[in-house]
């Protein structure tokens, strides 16, 4: 388990060093082709850019970590935020002011930079969910794709104990425990992270074809 962890900490960080680069190089239409390649992805094998490319997550890991400590975050998400409407609003919003910077003041205004610094800014208050689900205007996107994803984590229903520790530690808040105390994990929540994974001490969760 550590030595996933670490790997998937690597191949996290080598997403943020590629993304720094092309923003020093100001060639950031690279990861928006990187991000719309990841939709296809999304499609079959679930949110993978979310939980390993993503550098808002990457960087929102450490920051959660460090709001803790300092006891910054609530647990309650504000109110307007909970139908999930804002996701699409927010990426209607992000659409119109590249646009607008482009073609009327022939400006590439770094749009994935300023939602990286709004990321950072969400989670020092929120948990990470808040943002990954109430907010990002890219993880509506993948969120849409997610949800038809055709190979997924899922959980043994016939071996899960309804602990809750898959569902405690999810960033995502794609598992819910039901009444019959069985785990359900949502695909279009589910950030493929495998933090579920490690948390399980049933070792009832998989990544297998959805059925």
């Amino acid at each position: 388990n550590k030595l996933m962890q670490h790997i998937i900490t690597v191949i996290r960080l080598l997403f943020l060093g590629l993304f720094i680069f092309l923003l020093a190089k100001g060639k950031l239409m690279l990861w928006f082709a990187l991000f719309a390649v990841s939709l296809v992805v999304a499609c079959i094998f679930g949110r993978i850019y979310c939980g390993y490319a993503c550098p808002m997550n990457t960087l929102m890991i450490p920051t959660e970590w460090l709001a803790k400590k300092l006891k910054l975050q609530t647990g309650t998400a504000p109110k307007w935020l909970k139908e999930r409407n804002f996701t699409w609003l927010a990426l209607a919003l992000s659409l119109a002011i590249m646009l607008f910077f482009k073609r009327l003041l022939a400006i590439n205004i770094p749009i994935l930079l300023i939602w990286l610094v709004i990321s950072i800014l969400v989670t020092l208050r929120y948990k990470p969910a808040v943002f990954h689900n109430l907010i990002c205007p890219f993880g509506a996107l993948q969120r849409a794709c997610g949800k038809f994803a055709g190979i997924v984590k899922k959980v043994d229903a016939g071996a899960c104990i309804g602990c809750k520790l898959c569902e405690m530690a999810c960033p995502a808040e794609a598992i819910v425990v039901g009444e019959n105390k069985k785990a359900v994990i949502d695909s279009s929540l589910c950030h493929q992270c495998n933090t579920c994974e490690q948390a399980c001490p049933q070792n009832t969760i998989s990544y297998a074809k959805r059925i």
